[in-house]
């Protein structure tokens, strides 16, 4: 398996001048690098001008490795090649290296460049990105990749205490300032020498002469004043590490490559409608940092997200006054962390009558509303404390818990509710009290604890009786000042008291039944399945032409196959699918055919895009602008994977994806809509009244704008 690592944006708040000139300093060795033993000139070239400086340099290393390993492998010392390409014109530096000893084992490359800052042409930027392939090492592949990786990450975090050491270097030798390369100066020419001044001319131009290709001075390094190369994006684009360090935490060399990495899938498959980072983060913390793993369950979680729209929850959802009168939970300050503070006085509440009188999903949305709450008081404790806060401590008191609080339907919701929230808001919860434990507890906890992650579980603190208030207490993580009332403290708590819910509140299970399923389908998106050999197909009439057809969707699980066709008549009424699934939360996931088997394009039916592969997890939105009035079908038929060619070998990703597709299924989540021409501005403008952003966990969500027959994938 390939390894691969890509560093943020590392800034230094010094000229690129003279961050060269501390960087030219180590070499031809380093002491502050005790496995770097020296370095050897092996080609070097300069422009006439001075501005471009290519040199190629031998590096000699002592991997820290176990003797007996050295011994089997035969060497002492590794070897790699460095190519640094300066170029002073436009104040950049590239470097390149591999690995020279065991190429034909072991695969090392990285890149390295250091750039003006975009915004601050004072300041220098730095990036590295890095990959290790180990094709076959004596048996000992992992052990190799163990060392190597801990020896690339030790590098890196020296990397920047080691510029400024020779920063440090220069100033204490009175080295503070170096002046810009600027270009020979020219003698003014009269006519009759012209063609001599413009010999000079060309001779200052970026030239590279033959032998120095010969010698494998790549072109690259000598870019043309006229187009320079885009190596710093602006801060919307790239992390740096600053920024890291104080919204996200410290995080290692490695956990900072697996963020950026899982961010720029994002950025190429959701084209703007990202999370925050803090909630990718969550996800990769839930995960160990395993990105494909992370990926899945993000992924899943903002498709959720989309269908329910939890992200306008708070803005478009008022909990009913049940809730507001007898849910005895609340937020409450901030523990000594600065985490917000969640109490919830389960003891005091009457989880039946809530369930009775409310219904699962209406609890469960409004569990959601508390949990989006949550992140947004992070966020704004995060700038308060002026430091990362990215979970919330939660208080529980479960004085008053007996035995009807394990009714059976009761439980069954709040296993529910664990059960999303421990798959859309990993990582929220830092810590958890349970306070005045009675005896019954272990019972509900033997019912509950398989549902609860085992991270999530290590942040349980359990107190049984009064033992909250010795040692190790409540005082340790909450201040005195702020402990409720109803806990012996001084702070007056406005959480509800709770208490038993009347019985006159309480509804038929035929009313709850259709008030949870109003709950869920309040979304302006569909589910379906596709099938192989059975697609999914809806049906839009227009009358007006130069009407605009606009869709988004969601693919969901498998690859699919998007078409749009016009027909003049009427398709037979539509066939429904009996395998279509259907999921718990969902009343969608059918599965409807209207192009009858006896149809022909071309005669019955036209096709009018281009047929679009869309892969799973992808987001696509786009518009058709209609030529005719009539019939349109779009479809999303079940994508095959397309036999390979004999002297090719299909990829890795195709395969692993063939896999994935269990059963010949895929699933979409859809949204269309049809405007006229005068109403539309673009492929996007009827969907942004339509919630289809992830804007409580975005930065920024954009759209595109198209006035033409097009479709667009999120890539």
């Amino acid at each position: 398996m390939v390894q691969k690592y890509q560093s943020p944006v590392r800034v230094y708040k010094y000229p690129f001048e003279l961050i060269m000139a501390a960087y030219e300093r180590r070499f031809p060795t380093c002491p502050l690098i005790p496995m770097f033993v020296g370095s050897d000139t092996v080609n070097e070239f300069k422009s006439e001008d001075g501005a471009i400086h290519v040199i190629e340099r031998r590096c000699k290393l002592d991997v820290d490795a176990p003797r007996l390993l050295k011994k089997i492998a035969g060497v002492d010392y590794v070897y790699f090649v460095q190519k640094n390409s300066l170029n002073s014109r436009e104040r950049t530096l590239h470097i390149e290296a591999y690995n020279e000893t065991f190429s034909n084992r072991v695969i090392i490359n990285e890149h390295c460049c250091y750039t003006v800052h975009p915004e601050n042409e004072d300041w220098t930027c730095f990036e590295q990105s890095a990959s290790l392939d180990i094709k076959s090492f004596f048996g000992f592949e992992s052990t190799v990749e163990k060392i190597a990786m801990k020896q690339y990450t030790s590098n890196i975090k020296k990397g920047k205490e080691i510029i400024e050491y020779y920063l440090r270097q220069l100033e204490e030798e009175g080295i503070t300032f170096v002046p810009r390369w600027t270009p020979p100066s020219i003698t003014p020419c009269s006519d009759t020498s012209l063609s001599s001044c413009k010999k000079q001319a060309a001779s200052m131009a970026v030239v590279i002469p033959d032998a120095a290709l010969k010698e494998g001075l790549s072109g690259d390094a000598l870019s043309s004043p006229s187009a320079p190369e885009p190596v710093v994006g602006t801060p919307d684009d790239k992390l740096d590490a600053d920024y890291i360090k104080r919204y996200l935490g410290d995080l290692t060399p490695l956990q900072e490559s697996c963020l950026i990495r899982l961010r720029q899938w994002l950025q190429e498959t959701h084209k703007g409608k990202i999370p925050k980072d803090e909630h990718i983060l969550r996800f990769l913390r839930a995960r160990d940092f395993n990105i494909d793993k992370a990926r899945e369950i993000m992924c899943q979680s903002l498709t959720w997200r989309k269908q329910h729209q939890v992200d306008y929850i708070l803005e478009t959802w008022t909990p009913p006054q049940v809730l507001q009168d007898y849910y005895a939970g609340g937020w409450h300050h901030h523990d000594k962390d600065g985490r917000p503070l969640y109490v919830l006085r389960l003891g005091q509440m009457d989880t039946k009558g809530l369930v009775r009188a409310l219904g699962e999903e209406a609890l469960l949305r409004y569990v959601l509303s508390i949990n989006e709450e949550g992140l947004r008081r992070c966020e704004e404790n995060t700038k308060v404390f002026g430091r990362p806060i990215s979970s919330w401590t939660c208080l529980v008191d479960l004085e008053g818990l007996n035995m009807r609080h394990l009714w059976r339907p009761g439980v069954k919701a709040l296993l529910r509710i664990i059960e999303v929230v421990e798959a859309n808001y990993p990582e929220t919860l830092g810590r958890l009290l349970i306070l005045r434990a009675p005896r019954v507890f272990p019972v509900l906890w033997t019912l509950v604890s398989p549902f609860i992650d085992d991270n999530t579980r290590r942040k349980f603190l359990i107190y049984a009786g009064n033992d909250y208030q010795g040692p190790g207490g409540l005082l340790d993580y909450i201040d005195k000042e702020i402990i409720p009332d109803f806990l012996s403290g001084e702070c007056m708590c406005e959480v509800p008291e709770g208490g038993l819910v009347p019985k006159s509140l309480y509804r038929t299970a035929e009313e709850l039944e259709n008030e949870d399923l109003k709950l869920w389908t309040e979304t302006i998106y569909q589910s379906a399945s596709v099938f192989k050999g059975a697609p999914h197909e809806i049906l839009i009439q227009i009358v007006d032409a130069s009407s605009v057809i606009t869709w988004d969707f969601d693919v969901c699980k498998g690859d699919i196959v998007f078409n749009i066709y016009h027909s003049k008549r009427s398709p037979q009424p539509a066939k429904k699918d009996s395998l279509g699934a259907h999921s718990i939360t969902s009343p969608g996931g059918n599965n409807v055919q209207l192009i009858d088997k006896v149809w022909q394009l071309g005669r019955d039916y036209s096709m009018v895009e281009s047929p679009l592969i869309c892969k799973e997890g992808e987001s696509v939105q786009g518009s058709h602008v209609t030529r005719w009035p009539g019939f349109y079908i779009l479809q999303w038929k079940f994508h095959s994977m397309p036999a390979c060619a004999a002297s090719s070998l299909p990829r890795v990703d195709d395969v692993l994806a063939s896999l994935q597709v269990s059963s010949h299924k895929c699933k979409v989540m859809y949204y269309t809509e049809v405007i006229g021409s005068e109403d539309f501005r673009g492929s996007m403008t009827s969907l942004e009244s339509s919630h289809s952003g992830f804007s409580q966990l975005s930065a920024a969500t954009t759209s595109s704008s198209q006035s033409h027959s097009s479709s667009m994938i999120s890539r």
